[in-house]
């Protein structure tokens, strides 16, 4: 009698992993334990914790989306030949030739901001001519502007401690910095989904908002000298920023993100760009999928916000503006998909509400900076 073996799905994927999944998992992890010999002075215990916890988390990220893998190679090597250019001294960003015009913070943040702006060119380009050429070039742009960005901000924490110890801070603490985490967090929720769903064609749209982020960024940093790196508020000198920040902007990256399908799904839906565009089914399932995985960061995020507000202000809420606006993007967004879930929503009515609900998040991210105040007075404009 012939026996059957049953796996459960977790034995099945391991068993697909190949020598070079396991190689990838044992470097990162040998990674890890050099920046802990070699960085781990500057490390809290929180601060360390959260780095072993990463080390699963993008060997899972990688096993699963390969070029995860590359793109970690790539800005290891970028921003370790950047230290070593620095030799400990912030005076060598104008003195070497390549911290002057490539690896320092402000020069690969002004790499990422012109290569963000030409893939959304080629993109928009390749769409109207029918050209899958530019559109691939729009991809590799943007690939290569998210490597300038995520190197701009690698190498500005560097510089911050080169500042000094004191001064040090993960760079995620102004308007400045959560721009340039808000464009990367976007383009790479892209380019998953674009290799996920083998199109192109959802680039040009993705890339507006994107552009218009980095034109805010580029405007903000001539306007107040924003790119310099300044000492930490004492309310943000807290390892709760270094998580509630990120999931924060994973949340406000693939709801924008899912807007600007929503967009494209309201165009093709009235007849424009019908074979230059994807199935309305394929922008329907972005579109959702964005907003479940904005919707779980988000969720979390909010929590971590409310632990840390107990921690600096005594209370848990404090119906804060921007505490208030968090509310509202969150209500938003369950309703969303409370409707897409109990009630089927689909459609232009969840294209528009996607795109409404931008409008929403984009006044909770920057509005209530410009036009309210309160105990969340980081960024004001």
């Amino acid at each position: 009698m012939e026996m059957t073996q049953n796996y459960t799905p977790y034995q099945g994927f391991f068993k697909r992993l190949s020598a070079i999944d396991w190689f990838y998992a044992l470097a990162l992890s040998v990674g890890a334990l050099f920046a802990l010999s070699r960085f781990g002075m500057y490390m809290d215990g929180y601060e360390k914790g959260i780095l072993l916890f990463a080390v699963p988390a993008f060997v899972w990220l990688g096993w699963h989306w390969k070029p995860v893998r590359w793109l970690l190679v790539v800005l290891t090597l970028i921003s370790l030949f950047a230290i070593y250019l620095y030799a400990g001294s912030l005076e060598m960003a104008n003195q070497k030739f390549f911290l002057k015009y490539l690896f320092s913070s402000q020069s690969a943040i002004l790499w990422m901001s012109t290569l963000f702006f030409l893939s959304t060119l080629f993109y928009w380009g390749g769409l109207v001519v029918r050209s899958d050429f530019g559109s691939s070039i729009g991809s590799t742009l943007c690939w290569a502007a998210v490597i300038m960005g995520f190197t701009g901000m690698l190498v500005r924490w560097y510089e911050s401690y080169l500042i000094g110890v004191d001064i040090g801070h993960i760079p995620v603490s102004n308007l400045y910095e959560v721009f340039i985490l808000f464009s990367m967090i976007t383009a790479l929720f892209y380019l998953y989904y674009e290799q996920q769903y083998k199109t192109r064609q959802l680039g040009p749209f993705v890339l507006i908002v994107i552009s218009a982020a980095v034109g805010f960024l580029l405007w903000y940093t001539v306007k107040r000298d924003a790119a310099e790196i300044q000492p930490l508020v004492p309310a943000l000198q807290s390892w709760w920023m270094k998580i509630h920040v990120p999931a924060n902007f994973i949340g406000y990256g693939t709801f924008s993100l899912a807007a600007m399908v929503g967009v494209a799904y309201l165009l093709k839906s009235k007849g424009y760009l019908q074979d230059r565009l994807p199935s309305l089914e394929v922008l329907d399932d972005v579109m959702y999928k964005a907003i479940t995985v904005g919707f779980a960061f988000f969720t979390i995020a909010t929590i971590l916000g409310a632990l840390w507000a107990a921690e600096a202000w005594g209370g848990y809420w404090s119906w804060d503006p921007k505490e208030t606006w968090a509310l509202i993007v969150w209500l938003n967004y369950a309703a969303w998909l409370h409707m897409r879930l109990m009630k089927g929503l689909r459609g232009q009515i969840a294209a528009w509400w996607a795109l409404i609900g931008l409008l929403v998040t984009t006044f909770a991210f920057l509005g209530v900076n410009m036009f309210l105040s309160g105990l969340h007075s980081y960024g004001t404009l």
